[in-house]
């Protein structure tokens, strides 16, 4: 009996965690490259290395940070204090761009507020003719989206969106994708204690939540060529509030999408054809 990981999930159960057991296999493989269920336990220096994740973990540092990396889609990314863990609700933002750009044989996209470049990569590897860029304003997040992107085609760029439309030549754009910043002033201020680790940068959404989905369908059209599309992650009760910004900008097209867990989390807007 594995006496050393079952001690382990009892403590992070103590601690609060989560689906703790899931956690403590991922660190026990981690450090020792075995399975728990089949290990008869840790050497002792293994065993030390066990309890400083451990004790990272019980004070509900994110499991994602711990482990240096973490799977998107059929990918891994790498991962670390100073960018927005890559989650599974976002992969059907990627995979709705995807579905988008089929028959584009070689579609210029943008990813905006980047962080690890999930999303961008994850249109890279889906559609191979796609030039796609990945935009990120923070310093601290940059490594990881150079680390993600290294011997790919995707292009990175440091800089902040709310003035980097500017440099963009109207109607150059077949796609922009984001998962921008998107909690309100009262989330911020009630985060899970994981989402308090991370970054600030990449969560906060201003008082309403809206900032960034004002930026985007107001600023960003332009770039778009006729018939383009702007994707967007969004919070589960904000579909509304987004739908109705893309209509008063002039989008068309609206619509929702649902996660695998049945929460709103993409809109699509399309920029209108010319007519005439």
């Amino acid at each position: 009996m594995n006496t050393a990981f079952q001690a382990l999930t009892t403590r992070l159960q103590a601690a609060g965690v989560p689906d703790a057991r899931f956690d403590a296999a991922q660190l026990y493989r981690f450090v020792t490259g075995r399975d728990p269920r089949l290990d008869d336990g840790p050497s002792p220096e293994e065993a030390a290395r066990l309890e400083a994740l451990a004790a990272r973990r019980a004070a509900r540092e994110p499991l994602q940070y711990l482990l240096g990396e973490w799977d998107f889609l059929d990918f891994t990314l790498k991962v670390g204090p100073g960018v927005l863990c890559p989650r599974a609700d976002s992969e059907v933002v990627c995979e709705t761009a995807i579905e988008l750009l089929r028959d584009k044989p070689a579609p210029v996209v943008l990813d905006l507020c980047a962080g690890t470049g999930c999303l961008g990569l994850g249109v890279a590897r889906a559609c191979p003719g796609a030039q796609v860029t990945c935009v990120e304003k923070s310093a601290e997040a940059w490594p990881y989206l150079q680390a993600n992107t290294a011997g790919t085609a995707v292009r990175t760029v440091l800089a902040d969106i709310f003035a980097w439309y500017r440099t963009l030549a109207p109607e150059s754009v077949d796609l922009i994708l984001s998962n921008p910043p998107y909690l309100t002033a009262g989330e911020m201020a009630a985060l899970m204690p994981e989402t308090a680790y991370e970054p600030a940068m990449a969560l906060d959404g201003g008082e309403d939540g809206l900032a960034f989905y004002r930026l985007l369908t107001a600023r960003y059209r332009m770039a778009l060529r006729p018939g383009g599309w702007l994707v967007l992650e969004i919070g589960c009760a904000q579909a509304a509030d987004v739908l109705a910004l893309g209509a008063t900008q002039g989008w068309s097209h609206g619509r929702c999408r649902k996660d695998y867990g049945g929460n709103d989390r993409v809109i699509v807007l399309q920029k209108p054809e010319k007519t005439g």
